[in-house]
């Protein structure tokens, strides 16, 4: 009996191949069902062992999404901490590619089972293009999307350890030291062009953005620093100790800190870390360096940044003797400026009307400005370029284990303006400061509002 049904005209297994029409809508079922169920086109009219085996894994894809979706809806960090893992990201891309592959392959034979040629010919062409159509939104969209987890995998290992443990806030926040390095050719090698610390509250990410003076003198060291045994006072010789020539200090002097290297770090950013906290009167748990000289391929990649400008800015050109701008290339005028990585290197590197205070205040304004900019819609349509940056620009000890965390608290602190504290001028005296007021300052512009503070969710 089960061979005289098989045997038997069906619209979808064996169909009148005379009827144009019943040819042209089986031609629609089996490039739909492929779209909604992908393996069902060759369940009911071709391959079952293909289908099922299409059914299966689309089945899984299925259940990992809603899996996904609902451990992002108790504890978004472990998704995001997931989604930032080097291991997972490598199980990621390689699964895209599988499925994109499989449903090149049941796309193909699902057009191959509909038998076009026997359709009309205004549908044979319709159907044709809602299949490549389809194709390309789903095994295209699963290959660009191997394409962008391969960069952010590549991105991952380049900049962030993968050894290095969790760890919980300090007092309530985590603290980064942010250094934007400047190894000019008129330079020395590297020194700290802009030294700031970002602190983030570990319960509502709002960010506090601490500037530290670069030419700040007697700068103290944090208890069981190793430079205390040169410098038991502090960083205390007059001009040739700034706080920003302790990287330097520290480069020339290893043998001070014999596990920076190993550890993700510098001997030169270990000596100015520990200067910093002994500064401000904080942990500092991690250091991103920034160069100055190629941040600017960041802003790019980033399509920009939005400043609003205080005062007229020149770029290229110097000075005459009278201390006047002269063979300007381009001016940056006061207003609303949306500007690109080379105008947004001079707006915060330009020493032309402004002390160096104001210099400071526009550097802390840029990086407020790109913590702004990284939008996951952003971030997502131009993640390549964001990617490679990052790579020739940044360099941190930062571990991929926090990566989740701290991109929680990235998308909590875009809703809030960062705060920003400046010790300049006249309220720190840079060549003899008050450590006492600055900590008081620094404790002041920390304090967390206990009776608003939960934990945040996951690790």
């Amino acid at each position: 009996m089960s061979s005289e049904l098989e045997g038997r005209p069906t619209p979808v297994r064996n169909p009148n191949l005379a009827s144009r029409s019943e040819m042209t809508r089986r031609a629609w079922w089996l490039v739909l069902l492929n779209v909604v169920m992908p393996g069902t086109a060759q369940a009911v009219a071709g391959n079952r062992r293909l289908g099922k085996f299409g059914l299966f894994f689309t089945l899984v894809l299925w259940i990992v999404a809603v899996i996904a979706f609902v451990v992002w809806l108790i504890s978004p960090t472990t998704v995001y901490s997931v989604a930032t893992n080097s291991i997972a990201l490598t199980a990621l891309q390689v699964l895209l590619v599988f499925y994109a592959v499989l449903w090149v392959i049941l796309t193909l034979d699902a057009l191959r089972l509909s038998k076009l040629i026997k359709a009309g010919p205004v549908a044979r062409i319709a159907v044709a293009i809602v299949s490549v159509g389809l194709l390309v939104a789903t095994a295209g969209v699963a290959t660009r999307g191997a394409f962008i987890v391969g960069s952010a995998r590549s991105a991952v290992d380049s900049i962030f350890s993968s050894d290095k443990q969790y760890a919980d806030p300090v007092n309530g926040r985590y603290n980064i030291l942010l250094l934007g390095g400047d190894a000019g050719p008129d330079r020395l090698g590297l020194r700290p062009d802009s030294i700031s610390v970002a602190s983030i509250n570990a319960t509502t990410g709002q960010t506090t953005l601490i500037g530290v003076p670069r030419d700040m003198q007697k700068a103290p060291f944090v208890a069981g620093s190793p430079m205390y045994g040169p410098y038991p006072n502090g960083y205390n010789c007059g001009v040739n100790c700034l706080i920003s020539f302790l990287y330097t200090y520290g480069q020339a002097h290893p043998a001070l800190y014999p596990n920076a290297v190993r550890d993700g770090s510098q001997p030169g950013i270990e000596a100015t870390r520990d200067a910093v906290q002994g500064v401000l009167g904080i942990k500092i748990q991690y250091y991103a360096l920034i160069d100055m000289q190629g941040f600017s391929d960041l802003i790019d990649a980033l399509g920009g940044v939005t400043i609003t400008v205080a005062s007229k800015l020149p770029i290229g050109g110097g000075i005459n003797a009278a201390g006047q701008p002269i063979n300007v290339d381009k001016w940056i005028n006061p207003g609303v400026q949306r500007m690109n990585g080379f105008t947004a290197q001079w707006y915060v590197r330009s020493r032309h009307g402004d002390s160096d205070y104001a210099r400071m205040a526009r550097q802390r304004q840029v990086q407020a400005a790109l913590l702004a900019q990284f939008q996951p819609t952003v971030v997502l349509s131009k993640f390549e370029a964001i990617a490679a940056a990052g790579k020739q620009v940044v360099k941190t000890d930062i571990p991929q284990v926090m990566l989740g965390r701290f991109v929680q608290l990235a998308s909590l602190s875009r809703t809030q303006t960062p705060a920003q504290l400046e010790l300049v001028p006249p309220t720190v005296y840079e060549p003899n400061p008050d450590f006492a007021q600055i900590r008081q300052l620094v404790s002041k512009a920390l304090a967390i509002p206990t009776s608003t503070s939960t934990p945040v969710p996951g690790k």
